[in-house]
């Protein structure tokens, strides 16, 4: 008996050997898999548009973001896989977007559930833009370029000055363009404090990211 227990005993120690060997290798794949997901939802979305002048403008800045992450992936600038999802969200949640019009994604029944007045697809958007405060913290820990404090400053200012650019390139955008298109494009659905709700979610989103960052990455940069 105490020979077939040591030789069941091994056979479970070989198979969380293997579980965890696989996993590991698995988990070298995340990133590599997002993009394939990023790409398949950016080819659909490409395709018949409700505005391409929309869907242009919308997805050049996000198609430049997964440019810029693949570069330094390429170049060994990476992320944790934690990072990559948090910044595959707005990736693929724009580019969805995109694809409608902000204003138009099919999101009824988010609207109904809570009762709102408005599409809340591009809050939800706005609030994803914030995860990438996530990463920014990371790098500057990981490189030791700051102090814990000052790298959760910096991600959260980091994101507010993000938030408050990309409002004045809409504002721009809207008063240059066809009209049509720039209303599409400023998605602000006749609220007139829209511009500002935005860059708070933005924000926020950022604000929820220091303590994600705390409870995961507790020795990051020690």
């Amino acid at each position: 008996m105490a020979l077939l227990g040591c030789f069941f005993e091994y056979i479970k120690i070989r198979v969380l050997c293997y579980t965890f060997t696989t996993m590991k290798k698995i988990s070298q794949y995340i990133p590599h898999f997002l993009l394939v997901v990023y790409l398949l939802v950016f080819t659909w979305g490409a395709i018949e548009p409700y505005s391409r002048a929309v869907w242009k403008v919308e997805n050049g800045p996000i198609f430049a973001i997964a440019l810029i992450l693949t570069v330094l992936y390429i170049r060994g600038t990476r992320f944790s896989n934690l990072s990559y999802v948090l910044m595959s969200f707005l990736l693929i949640w724009h580019t969805i977007g995109g694809h409608y019009t902000f204003e138009l994604v099919p999101f009824d029944w988010f609207t109904d559930f809570f009762g709102f007045e408005r599409n809340m697809y591009d809050r939800i958007g706005h609030f994803s833009v914030g995860f990438y405060a996530f990463p920014i913290i990371e790098y500057l820990l990981r490189t030791r370029k700051m102090s814990r404090p000052l790298a959760y400053a910096f991600g959260l200012f980091s994101i507010a000055f993000v938030a408050m650019g990309y409002e004045l390139v809409e504002w721009i955008y809207a008063v240059t363009s066809d009209p049509t298109a720039g209303a599409a494009f400023l998605g602000s659905q006749g609220d007139i404090w829209d511009a500002q709700k935005d860059m708070l979610m933005d924000t926020l989103g950022a604000v929820v990211m220091i303590p994600l960052h705390m409870f995961t990455r507790k020795d990051e940069g020690q």
